[in-house]
């Protein structure tokens, strides 16, 4: 299997919500990420989806309303010619304190485990500053920034702090090209 790359859900694959993503008819796929998961699946990378989704914590949906959220988005991959290889998530809540909540790694390190994954080869693609956190905190090679979603507010709050990311992208299509071009380099 080829270098690995996490992707964050709400706000890199889909258009992100205040409100919560509940039920997959909200579901709906920011303009071109699902051609993009094609590309670095054709490229020979393996893409794993790390999400934070706290309102089953929260008692706001059932976890079978996730899992159809879950398979739409596959279904809409694999429509574009890609493939998600697993999802991990966290159901937990802020007050939780859960190793798996980004920006813990702890999601990162169950995918680790359960395919061999070598994260010093690995990409990490978020929209938010918890993503990068995450990326530095399992030991990614390389943490990067969407300007979708969260991403302009992550943006400024990550040029404040010491952890920029290791690229800033228009969108999850430009990540992926900039990932492809990097691990040719």
């Amino acid at each position: 299997m080829g270098d690995t790359v996490f992707l964050d859900r709400d706000g890199v694959i889909n258009q992100d919500s205040a409100a919560y993503v509940k039920d997959p008819s909200e579901f709906e796929f920011i303009p071109r990420s699902p051609e993009a998961i094609a590309l670095l699946t054709q490229s020979g990378f393996q893409v794993i989806v790390i999400t934070n989704q706290s309102m089953i914590g929260r008692n706001l949906v059932p976890k079978e309303s996730l899992e159809a959220i879950f398979e739409k988005m596959k279904a809409g991959v694999e429509a574009a010619g890609g493939r998600i290889t697993d999802i991990f998530y966290c159901p937990h809540v802020d007050e939780d304190r859960c190793s798996c909540r980004k920006p813990e790694p702890g999601l990162i390190f169950q995918a680790q485990k359960k395919y061999q994954i070598d994260l010093g080869r690995s990409f990490m693609v978020g929209d938010s500053t918890k993503d990068i956190l995450c990326a530095r905190n399992a030991g990614c090679a390389k943490a990067i920034l969407v300007k979708t979603g969260n991403g302009a507010g992550a943006l400024a709050e990550l040029s404040r702090n010491p952890i920029p990311p290791d690229h800033v992208a228009e969108d999850l299509y430009d990540a992926a090209c900039w990932i492809i071009q990097s691990a040719r380099g």
